[in-house]
């Protein structure tokens, strides 16, 4: 019976890690787009460089808690749900600020910012599995 429920737990964390690799994926595109747009005519900005580096960084760092919380780790669950939830608001928000990015770049960060609105609803679905 333990093996069954400790299935039914990994689940959810196995569809979390693959939203977030694919965040994370999808991010590393982005930056890829950016080191060759400022390769090519040199048109990229220091919030592109700096919005697009962040977003590859941040899937590690949310993958890593996520495999901690699949461990049994209360605190990391508890972080890597809050990035999910909190990190694709900030995205888009401050990608919509008028002039501050062209519509391309925040379709793409739009489209991260989903991948990684995925990951959060599994995991705010598990809440109970981590009681106070």
């Amino acid at each position: 019976m333990e093996t069954i429920e400790r299935t039914a737990v990994q689940r959810p964390f196995g569809l979390v890690k693959g939203f977030v690799a694919a965040y994370g994926a999808m991010g590393a595109a982005v930056f890829g787009t950016i080191v060759a747009l400022a390769a090519a005519d040199g048109t990229a900005t220091g919030f592109m460089w700096t919005r697009s580096a962040l977003v590859p960084v941040s899937a590690a760092i949310v993958y890593w808690l996520v495999t901690l919380a699949a461990r049994g780790s209360r605190r990391a669950y508890q972080r890597a749900r809050l990035i999910a939830v909190v990190a694709p608001i900030a995205l888009v928000g401050v990608d919509l600020i008028p002039g501050v990015c062209p519509l391309w770049f925040l379709l793409l960060q739009t489209a991260c910012a989903v991948l990684l609105a995925c990951a959060a609803v599994p995991l705010v679905r598990m809440r109970a599995t981590f009681p106070k």
